[in-house]
């Protein structure tokens, strides 16, 4: 195989599911150490999980909550380029929503938690900056 064919190759999409926690008008995000922008709650999908586990999971270990059964409702799914992954290397991101069941505080690599509106859409990433346009058009943050 060329060069050329190997550099044509479609990567596959990276799974992942996140939750969207939405308080006066704004909605939780994270900063995990070291990094420099905000994400979802959330993370990428294991080997015989569904979607709404995973974000469930991931949601436990970042922020130390899970979101109350009967509350949880899927909002969207955005796909745009993944940061830091070459380019057309996409990121497919399913966003649930729900009443959290305790109060949420950073876990595992999460250093701080951040309530962001759309005047912050530069803190954000490609998925992330969707995410918040999309909230912030469905009247959910400002």
């Amino acid at each position: 195989m060329s060069i050329d064919a190997a550099s044509s190759q479609t990567l596959p999409d990276i799974i992942v599911s996140a939750v969207a926690i939405i308080r006066d008008r704004r909605v939780l995000m994270v900063t995990a150490r070291g990094r420099d922008v905000v994400f979802m709650p959330g993370g990428k999908v294991d080997a015989g999980e569904t979607l709404l586990e995973a974000a469930q999971r991931e949601s436990r270990e970042e922020i130390s909550v899970g979101l109350i059964s009967d509350t949880v409702r899927e909002l969207f799914t955005v796909v745009t380029q993944a940061h830091g992954e070459p380019e057309g290397r996409m990121v497919r991101m399913t966003l649930y929503t729900g009443i959290p069941d305790a109060e949420p505080q950073p876990a595992a690599e999460v250093s701080a938690l951040h309530w962001i509106s759309s005047a912050e859409l530069h803190r954000c990433p490609p998925a992330g900056a969707e995410v918040v346009r999309r909230l912030a058009a469905s009247g959910l943050i400002d």
